[in-house]
């Protein structure tokens, strides 16, 4: 079975500490993870905005506000797992840290390997089945989330990053509906300004390329009011 690390999992700081913030970027490289850093809320907003990550490190005190400000914003549009890690150690900080929606709270100084540590037991917990190879089958479609691809009849059906993100979310939330403000969030990006006719239109391309009737699709189904579903039934 794989490492967390081997499934380049995407990180983000957030620390107005830039030598800090270096050295953790370069640790957490070392073991496969692709890192982005930012030093302020109105960066991260803007990298959360245009890039999906599946943790993120985040300082409490920052040059235009503050870490809580950032988390009680995330959570209002998603659930990536966040990583107090901050100066602030009083027993009101570390709460007001879980009660937004934190799942954890490193006190600095810490070591590096106790980040390490916190990292990837946080990825295994939220991500546990990712390591394992994900096939999804409905219809002559088979979707390879592991090694993205996509074939359709047995051929490859080309699809673009973003069609194979929103696919895949939707695979790993078969037969459940997902909002489209969810979709947004977890394809696009947290704090992404695209409108929901983006999603209308990479739904009607992935209805293109994998359904045999897009105009009457039996998988990549509408909820009225509420978003879309991948739905398939058991064999």
């Amino acid at each position: 079975m794989a490492n967390v690390s081997d499934l380049r999992a995407k990180i983000l700081i957030v620390d107005d500490d830039k030598e800090l913030s270096f050295i953790i970027k370069r640790m957490l490289e070392s073991y496969s993870y692709s890192v982005s850093v930012t030093h302020s809320c109105g960066e991260a907003f803007e990298l959360l905005a245009e890039n999906r990550f599946e943790l993120i490190l985040l300082d409490v005190n920052l040059p235009d506000g503050t870490g809580f400000e950032v988390c009680r914003e995330l959570r209002r549009a998603c659930d990536v797992p966040v990583i107090f890690a901050s100066a602030r150690t009083d027993e009101d900080d570390r709460v007001t840290g879980f009660e937004l929606g934190g799942d954890d709270y490193l006190p600095k100084p810490y070591s590096m390997r106790e980040l390490l540590a916190r990292v990837n037991a946080l990825l295994r917990r939220t991500y546990k089945n990712n390591s394992e190879e994900k096939l999804v089958r409905f219809g002559d479609v088979a979707v390879n989330i592991t090694a993205r691809t996509v074939s359709k009849g047995g051929s490859p059906a080309a699809l673009s990053l973003r069609e194979f993100d929103l696919l895949a979310y939707l695979c790993e939330h078969m037969n459940t509906p997902v909002p489209k403000e969810k979709l947004l969030c977890e394809v696009w990006g947290a704090f992404s300004e695209v409108e929901p006719s983006t999603l209308a239109v990479h739904i009607r391309w992935l209805r293109e390329k994998l359904e045999d009737d897009p105009a009457e699709p039996k998988y990549i189904k509408t909820i009225r009011k509420v978003g879309y579903v991948l739905e398939v039934s058991p064999e």
